[in-house]
């Protein structure tokens, strides 16, 4: 994944793909997002290495601030959005927009045509998210968390780039 810069403010959101050396990082910052259903240290250990996912991890002043996995089955063009975490302070510094951009651009450079995500009813900050990024309630999945909360199920189709027209078409 190529590395994508936001400005924001004074400072600048870098999003690029996560490596092992950002492991204690990941941990730590999941702690502090997630009062429940964490991930565990081997589990995220496994999603910085396995082909199937992408860790995307966002820095704003070379400190990482968010990261978010995305997960992808052979032979299916339908990405899943696993996971996105944002550290409290950092929310509203254009952090999560960043890595949700970055996760459709890597769910496209895989050849997937749409992205889908869980969110938790109650998490209004991410569905508003979502919602502004064009993406379309379809559904849920009824007491899906641990505290019998429902999920609701999002998706986005991904824009294709469009062929270059030649000939002497007219355009408008």
């Amino acid at each position: 994944m190529r590395a994508a810069v936001l400005k924001h403010q004074l400072s600048e959101v870098c999003v690029r793909s996560g490596t092992a050396s950002d492991l204690d990082a990941l941990v730590d910052l999941d702690t502090k997002v997630f009062a429940s259903d964490r991930m565990s240290r081997r589990s995220i250990r496994h999603f910085l290495t396995t082909s199937t996912a992408e860790l995307i991890v966002a820095e704003l002043d070379q400190r990482i601030v968010g990261w978010t996995v995305i997960l992808f089955r052979p032979k299916s063009a339908i990405a899943r959005l696993y996971s996105i975490a944002v550290a409290p302070l950092d929310c509203g510094c254009g952090v999560g927009p960043s890595l949700l951009a970055a996760a459709e651009e890597t769910a496209q450079a895989r050849g997937c045509h749409s992205l889908r995500l869980e969110v938790h009813e109650r998490n209004l900050r991410a569905i508003a998210l979502y919602h502004k990024a064009g993406y379309r309630e379809f559904g849920r999945h009824h007491q899906y968390y641990g505290d019998k909360c429902h999920a609701l199920r999002f998706e986005k189709a991904l824009m294709r780039s469009a062929p270059a027209r030649t000939g002497g078409g007219r355009t408008r």
